[in-house]
């Protein structure tokens, strides 16, 4: 089936009926179904998620676009994963709806369907990506944050406001046993919160009325899934409590919060003041704050301990952002969405186009992109400009995208409630498994992922898959083996330049020819092949291998039948890795 012209999308249009024929209001919600994304009333609208209480759809919005931020949206609230029945039930769609947008997200390699669940994948945090390039205070501050939490031994976060909530951009925690478990993109009420009534000092009147407003919905904070449900809702005092708080924190120019998000945990914020402002005054571009709890710290002992070192940290913060001045115009990027069309045409109606192509107007913001113009998108994506403006106006009415200047537009924090927060505390093997399991299903073998010890001396097995073979390969995770001895040890040490003189030449072969091939020498009848992983700085951080008895597969048919293979699937590995780690943390096990 050829594919539809960009410009004559019926799938991008805001029908009058849905897939089963339901009549629909507001150009894309049917009647009755009270979602989030129509502003009902129903059910309190998801702080994390919702437009601006009793907005109304635009005429012009691109429902299956609103429709797949809906369900991307669920499966964040859900961390991670759901069912196909859980997201139907969640956002009431239709399941044949549910199928093909799940399909569509697939084919973008946002989420991964597994029977009946759907899993998000680390592909989606390109466009929370997008969001943090754009603003560019993760890569300027973060090292400072990560300093200062080694100089006190505690918990510093760097957030920005979101509307009448804070979000957080970057989290330097310390592993205790007692710890935080906040991520990066979660969102916080502004009230039960230090930075809150910092930002809240900016506040216009309807600013405070929309709080109020969504205080009076949401008393309990049900909405905000990353804190406590309040065991009691919010009365007047509370009210004023943050009232009094706000004036408090534009007197002092610092904040706390004394367990407001739960009991025993404290903090003490700052603010990060913008630069590159016209006047004497200059707003939060964000706000540090250091985080402990009570068995370590009071509220008046982080006052009296910590907030001079704070401070004192936050003084180099606005330096470093005064002497950084913008990035230069790069290169821009083109045509991100014209492989919509091939997907079209081979998947058909599975594949929505108009959900894709909307969601590629994500990514077409970075660093030195932090504001685009309705051309700018359309050139970026190579979709028509009147596709890019039904995308653009969707985006502003699901708070995701805002107007900023003289016809331009720029990435909200928002963007961050598409699966950021569950995706930024995965791990690599997280990130492996479902590679390998689609690997050991090609190749009918076991196949592993392993990093070196802190000794270098061993490997350790941190993912695995086994085939279903009466002969197989019988290791464990968390299994350590000598590492040179192991095809996935000499990938490891290759990188490092490392071992005694009589090995040296086979890890300089290992690290020029790319792989390394054991025969029989960790035991008897053992064959395995192995390849790198690296990190964003090209670094090997570990080595994948699949290892099988010596009559399965002859040394040279593991160079041309296997390693093809390996080398695909450590590539697939690492564009994960690279995207997952752009901004957080990944550990290795």
């Amino acid at each position: 089936m050829p594919a539809k012209p960009m410009n004559d999308d019926p799938e991008g249009s805001a029908p009058s009926a849905d897939e089963n024929g339901a009549p629909v209001k507001d150009g894309g919600t049917p009647a009755g179904e009270a979602t989030a994304e129509a502003g009902g009333t129903a059910t309190p609208a998801r702080g994390a998620t919702a437009p601006a209480r009793g907005a109304t759809t635009p005429d012009e919005a691109v429902t299956p676009l609103i429709r797949g931020i809906a369900v991307l949206r669920e499966l964040t609230e859900a961390d991670g994963t759901l069912s196909l029945s859980g997201l139907e039930r969640a956002t009431r769609l239709a399941r044949s709806t549910v199928d093909r947008i799940t399909a569509t997200l697939a084919r973008m390699g946002y989420v991964r369907v597994d029977g009946r669940d759907v899993h998000l994948s680390p592909r989606l945090m390109e466009l929370g990506n997008a969001y943090l390039a754009a603003l560019r205070l993760p890569a300027l501050l973060a090292s400072r944050a990560d300093a200062l939490a080694d100089e006190l031994d505690e918990s510093v976060s760097l957030a920005v406001a979101d509307r009448d909530g804070i979000r957080f951009i970057h989290q330097a925690t310390r592993r205790r046993a007692m710890s935080l478990s906040f991520r990066i993109g979660d969102l916080l009420p502004a009230e039960r919160t230090a930075p809150g009534p910092l930002f809240a000092t900016e506040w216009t009147a309807s600013d405070w009325q929309r709080w109020r407003e969504r205080r009076t919905a949401d008393p309990r904070d049900l909405s905000f899934t990353a804190v406590p449900p309040r065991k009691y809702g919010a009365d007047a005092r509370d009210d004023e409590m943050f009232v009094s708080r706000t004036r408090e924190a534009a007197a002092n120019g610092w904040a706390v919060d004394d367990q407001l998000i739960e009991p025993g945990l404290v903090a003490v914020s700052v603010p990060v003041r913008s630069p590159h402002t016209a006047g004497d005054h200059r707003p939060p571009a964000c706000v540090a704050s250091v985080v402990s709890h009570t068995s370590r710290h009071t509220a008046h002992s982080l006052r009296t301990t910590l907030l001079p070192r704070l401070r004192a940290a936050v003084t180099q913060m606005e330096q470093e952002l005064d002497r950084t001045p913008p990035p230069p115009p790069g290169t821009p990027p083109s045509n991100l969405a014209l492989w919509t069309g091939a997907s079209k045409q081979r998947l058909g109606r599975d594949f929505i186009e108009s959900l894709a192509r909307g969601l590629t107007v994500l990514t077409a913001f970075g660093e030195d992109r932090p504001e685009l113009t309705l051309t700018e998108v359309a050139q970026a994506t190579g979709l028509a400009r009147a596709t890019a403006r039904r995308a653009l106006i969707t985006y502003e009415h699901l708070d995701l995208v805002t107007p900023t200047g003289d016809r331009t537009f720029a990435l909200t924090p928002r963007v961050l409630s598409l699966g950021f927060p569950p995706l930024s505390r995965t791990t690599l093997p997280d990130i492996a498994h479902p590679h390998l399991s689609d690997l050991t299903s090609r190749i009918h073998e076991s196949t592993s992922l392993a990093v070196l010890s802190d000794s270098g001396e061993e490997i350790q097995y941190t993912a695995r898959v086994a085939t279903g073979r009466v002969l197989s390969v019988n290791i464990t995770l968390g299994t350590r083996l000598p590492a040179y001895a192991t095809a996935l040890g000499r990938v490891l040490l290759s990188d490092r330049a490392v071992g005694r003189a009589e090995q040296a030449h086979t890890l300089t072969s290992v690290r020029s020819q790319g792989y390394a091939l054991v025969d029989e020498e960790l035991e008897e009848g053992l064959r395995s092949i192995a390849v790198p992983i690296r990190d964003r700085s090209g670094r090997v951080v570990a080595a994948l291998n699949t290892a099988m008895h010596a009559s399965r597969h002859s040394l040279r048919e593991c160079v041309t039948d296997l390693l093809p293979e390996l080398t695909t699937t450590a590539t697939r590995i690492e564009s994960d890795l690279h995207t997952a780690a752009r901004f957080t943390h990944v550990p290795l096990t």
